[in-house]
């Protein structure tokens, strides 16, 4: 009989995870287009790619503020690389989709990793305050290369998504592009987080001297997780550029970045699914409480506040995440047989 529940066991843990992430890819790809085409609301549907964007913005500035500990004040200005180069490579080259996404996010990246090179000797609020600077030197230089930016008239003209030449160019086409890449960057975000990778990411936050007598190389390490977490806010960037049509620098100003940072901090530091939680709530908050006019800003200031006093780890803090990972990733092995990690 105990021989039958090991068996078993084993086996229901990863049919457990295989259902959660299913159910999640119904919702997003079934459930939400299939109730907002019924609604016919082109509004609702820009509503929910926006969110679908914040989120791999909140997601990846977790990498950086939450799972490795530094303090970064600057996302938004990588985003709006991100943005401008897909805009500029779209309408002066005539570039499509499907290059454009991947060079805004290389170049985001090698802006990062080059702002990383200079800063990584700085930490805690020496770093914040350098990646402050660098976000307002990247705003300013948007706002006023008028001869490549077009300065505060920004972008127009920025084509739609297309992929061999086949535009899409309604709502529903649109949201299904931007939840798929919204998908595939969270899914390697969080599986970069929940590893051997992550851990060491972990270990910096920790004691990075520490770390650094363990054999971690911290210098580059940090290096690798501000390119990377760049290069996904370039990709952000890219979306919402070709999804709106038009972008200016105004999208890219530091109070961007303090709400991409109160997004994690609400939802919970190094939890990407915290991660995914404060960025929906802090974008479709401000909908929800419309009515309420002038006193929408201190509904959504209070529940940000009674968010942080009560719950100060987040939403979703670090340590249910880490939980929720261990589970899943460790049904999974044990559904393959193997015998390592999480254990």
């Amino acid at each position: 009989m105990e021989r039958v529940e090991t068996l078993t066991t084993p086996r229901k843990k990863a049919k457990r995870a295989i259902v959660i992430p299913a159910a999640l890819l119904a919702l997003i790809f079934v459930i939400i287009p299939a109730t907002l085409a019924s609604l016919g609301s082109g509004y609702l549907f820009q509503l929910a790619s926006l969110s679908l964007i914040f989120i791999i913005l909140a997601t990846s500035m977790n990498l950086i503020t939450g799972t490795t500990g530094l303090l970064c004040l600057g996302h938004a200005a990588f985003y709006g690389v991100g943005a401008y180069t897909a805009a500029l490579l779209s309408t002066k080259f005539g570039l499509s989709f499907l290059l454009t996404l991947p060079l805004s996010g290389i170049v985001a990246g090698i802006c990062g990793m080059l702002v990383a090179l200079p800063t990584m000797r700085l930490v805690s609020i020496y770093f914040a305050v350098a990646t402050l600077g660098v976000g307002e030197i990247i705003y300013v230089t948007l706002l006023n290369w008028v001869s490549l930016t077009r300065g505060p008239m920004g972008v127009s003209g920025i084509p739609p998504i297309s992929f061999f030449g086949w535009e899409i160019t309604g709502q529903l086409g649109s949201y299904y592009v931007v939840a798929a890449v919204m998908c595939l960057s969270v899914f390697y975000i969080y599986r970069l987080t929940h590893s051997y990778y992550g851990n060491a990411m972990r270990s910096l936050r920790e004691d990075d001297q520490c770390a650094a007598a363990m054999g971690i190389d911290v210098a580059p390490l940090k290096i690798q997780v501000f390119s990377i977490s760049t290069f996904f806010a370039g990709v952000a960037g890219a979306l919402i550029a070709h999804t709106s049509g038009y972008i200016s620098p105004d999208y890219f100003k530091f109070s961007e970045s303090i709400l991409i940072l109160a997004m994690v901090v609400v939802g919970g530091l190094g939890s990407v699914p915290g991660g995914i939680i404060g960025a929906l709530l802090l974008i479709l908050l401000p909908e929800v409480t419309r009515d309420l006019g002038d006193f929408r800003n201190v509904a959504v200031g209070m529940v940000m506040f009674l968010s942080i006093l009560l719950l100060p780890k987040g939403l979703l803090g670090e340590v249910s995440a880490l939980d929720i990972a261990r589970k899943q990733l460790g049904a999974a092995w044990d559904g393959a047989g193997a015998k390592v990690g999480w254990k």
